[in-house]
């Protein structure tokens, strides 16, 4: 396997300095991105008895919210391509704290698919692609490290708000708790102001103003630069790729089955006769393990044994993660129901400390921000079938094993695909190189011909 892509940026990327302050505020928006949705489902119990829904209902909310975050992927890219991470992740928070504020006074399960769904879907995909997208800017040896201190925020911020979601869920209510949990989310607003943009070697020219190395040209056309900056992030060329085709294949089978376990834990050891806060626990212990996984995945990841063979440390990492959900339905005790929180957070970590490395590491600096918008908006249609389509297996079997089965299975079979297609298309590559050097050794000594029989 080819080592990971040069740095196609045009400048060298400082790996330190400021960048660390970057990490610390990509840390508290990806935090609240991806743990959000997991730990409303505390409320979901108590808000499917108050609104009268059922399990599949009451899981569209979550899915919902993933699939307009992972949706708004391009618009995002094009948005923070234009006027950069700071503003659109204080955008992104603003727009979380008021979905979970106006959805406190909701009477319909509709009303929360727009609140919570919508509105926040569209909050949590502006911080989490303006985060990503600043980091591939700021590192580049230590970006797996970076990446994982990043994407570390999740279980951070899982660990913490599932007990702090169950103890206002007890004091206030679900409508309270989302009035609360609205205003920690403006805090957003403030890692956003952390971000502060890469100052790049070459802009400024010392023979001039600086106000006039930045004027455009007078032939400039912005209307037209904005339509190819849109058809950009819209770019399906990448399905010419190979390795991009397999990539998302395998991404797909891996967010189908993703979340589902972890929207329906608490509810399933409630209904093996767990407490509610010892539930609630186990989202907590599956975010605390989660929690040093990312960031120690990220250094293995960065290792020159690990580094060249990342893609099939990911597939790995699908397949445990999958084997994890399928060994969970087999011993009921709460004890073990621990044991799985803890290999589930262990798994989880370790795939998505590797899922956007993996793409960076597939398409590189340069591509990334058009890659991973066309991979998020895929990914909203597995990301919104997943949970609901459990949820049916729970409203029609009356059981909660038959989903850790189905999502188990489906993640199992993706990280095995991941793993058996990329041996393929490193083969096919290696191929391709030899062909193109033969090639060109034919065209070199066929020009040395016509040169010797011309002279």
């Amino acid at each position: 396997m080819p080592p990971a892509p040069a740095n196609e940026l045009g400048y060298k990327p400082l790996d330190g300095g400021w960048g660390w302050m970057v990490v610390v505020g990509a840390h508290i928006s990806i935090g609240f991105a991806y743990s959000t949705p997991k730990v409303l489902s505390i409320f979901f119990k108590e808000i499917q008895e108050n609104l009268e829904a059922s399990s599949s209902e009451i899981a569209w909310i979550s899915s919902i919210m993933l699939a307009v975050m992972y949706a708004g992927g391009p618009v995002s890219s094009l948005l923070v391509n234009h006027f950069g991470s700071r503003p659109i992740v204080m955008l992104g928070g603003l727009l979380c704290g008021v979905s979970m504020v106006t959805a406190s006074f909701g009477n319909s399960i509709v009303y929360l698919y727009l609140c919570i769904g919508v509105i926040g879907g569209c909050g949590l995909s502006l911080n989490l692609n303006a985060s990503l997208t600043i980091i591939s800017k700021y590192f580049l040896i230590k970006r797996p490290l970076a990446n994982g201190l990043a994407m570390a925020g999740s279980p951070v911020f899982l660990c913490i708000l599932a007990p702090v979601n169950q103890y206002l869920l007890d004091m206030f209510g679900w409508r309270g708790s989302l009035l609360i949990l609205g205003g920690l989310m403006l805090n957003c607003c403030v890692a956003g102001a952390l971000m502060r943009p890469v100052a790049q070697p070459g802009r400024r020219s010392t023979s001039g103003p600086l106000n006039e190395v930045e004027k455009p040209p007078n032939n400039t056309k912005p209307k037209i630069d904005c339509m190819n900056r849109a058809k950009t992030f819209m770019d399906f060329t990448f399905f010419k790729d190979r390795g991009f085709v397999i990539y998302l294949i395998g991404n797909v089978l891996f967010i189908f089955g993703a979340y589902a376990p972890i929207v329906f834990l608490s509810a399933y050891a409630i209904d093996q006769g767990v407490e509610e806060y010892s539930a609630a626990y186990l989202l907590s212990i599956m975010g605390f393990v989660d929690m040093f996984v990312r960031p120690a995945t990220g250094l293995i990841a960065s290792s020159k044994w690990i580094r060249p063979r990342i893609q099939y440390f990911f597939s790995f990492a699908m397949v445990f993660n999958g084997t994890c959900h399928l060994l969970c339905p087999l011993v009921n005790s709460y004890a073990f129901l621990v044991t799985y929180a803890a290999f589930f957070g262990l798994s989880f970590g370790m795939v998505f400390a590797l899922i956007f490395e993996c793409l960076m590491d597939l398409m590189g600096n340069q591509r990334f921000p058009s890659a991973v918008g066309l991979v998020t908006i895929i990914e909203c249609f597995p990301m919104l079938l997943g949970p609901p389509a459990a949820g049916l297996l729970v409203d029609f079997f009356d059981d909660y094993r038959y989903l850790f089965f189905m999502c188990g299975s489906v993640i199992v079979t993706g990280g095995l695909f991941l793993f058996v297609m990329n041996i393929y298309n490193y083969y096919m590559l290696d191929k391709e190189k030899a062909a193109k050097v033969r090639e060109l050794n034919q065209i070199t000594m066929e020009n040395q011909d016509q040169v010797n029989i011309s002279s």
